[in-house]
């Protein structure tokens, strides 16, 4: 199977505590480019989330969008700082002893003494949350694999049809050789007769004239070549897998043979096929950039 570039891909989980959003947008582009935004607490585990999602894309430019809500930040737990407390038990029982005080220390006063009992944030589990987020980006990795994928099938079906095409051209202009060189015979034979009246032809003169406007026009090697890259397109359409990078340089080959093939053109027909097959290329070529 292949792969477009293009897809989307979102999960969301909760719990009782919390929910987890991932959002994946993808296009196309010539390299892995990938772009996260999430919050300060999951900055984190970027290089983890990276290195996950090379597991579901190889190529283009993903879009990660990842927003976090805790519901327990604002949930606070009380510490209670038991040597601290002794320390101050201790000092206060010797300031009496010493200065010849009441000691009227009673807990409730104790816990009002700076340090002895503070608020503190809960602290993050961190491998905890990272499950959490890593069966998040999973899930959503997957949904925009298949959505590649369902993408892919249609890019693959639309160039079989477009190379389906440039074959008949293919053929077309195959067909059209000879018959140019036997119109080519012909306007050659006419004009030696309109300018050597009565006078005979040389039939080897006109053969080799013949031959060398055929060498000229001859596009046999270029026509060979680029029905081996049409067919070999079409296989690696069939393969499948990571091939964007292959049918783009297929694409370019295409290209330079159907340049090749326009410029020896000594027709006109066969100019309009060359120029129609261009044109067909470049569809393809363009297709092509939307693939993996």
């Amino acid at each position: 199977m292949i792969k477009s570039m293009t897809g989307f891909g979102r999960c969301e989980l909760a719990d009782e505590s919390r929910k987890l959003t991932v959002e994946m947008k993808a296009v196309n582009h010539r390299y892995l480019d990938v772009s996260i935004k999430m919050p300060k607490k999951l900055n984190f585990f970027e290089s983890a989330i990276r290195n996950l999602l090379k597991q579901y894309i190889q190529r283009g430019k993903v879009d990660v969008f990842i927003t976090y809500e805790d519901y327990t930040e604002n949930k606070l737990a009380l510490h209670y700082n038991h040597e601290l407390a002794g320390e101050y038990v201790d000092y206060i029982a010797r300031m009496a002893e010493e200065f010849h005080l009441e000691n009227d220390l009673t807990a409730q006063r104790l816990a009002r003494f700076p340090e002895v009992l503070t608020m503190e944030e809960q602290t993050l589990d961190e491998k905890q949350l990272w499950e959490f987020l890593e069966q998040a980006i999973k899930n959503a990795g997957e949904q925009l694999v298949a959505s590649r994928i369902a993408e892919g099938e249609n890019l693959k079906k639309d160039l079989l049809a477009k190379l389906e095409v440039m074959l008949e051209l293919v053929d077309q202009i195959e067909a059209r050789a000879p018959q140019i060189q036997e119109e080519y015979r012909a306007k050659l034979t006419a004009k030696v007769e309109e300018l050597l009246t009565d006078v005979h032809i040389d039939e080897g003169r006109l053969a080799t004239e013949i031959t060398i406007f055929a060498d000229k026009i001859c596009t046999d090697e270029e026509l060979v070549r680029l029905r081996s890259h049409i067919s070999g397109t079409m296989d690696t359409l069939t393969e499948g897998d990571s091939i964007g990078r292959k049918l783009d340089f297929i694409a370019q080959e295409m290209n330079r043979e159907a340049n090749t093939i326009l410029s020896k053109a000594n027709d006109l027909m066969v100019s309009n096929i060359a120029i129609e097959l261009k044109t067909d290329i470049e569809k393809v070529r363009e297709q092509i950039q939307n693939i993996e």
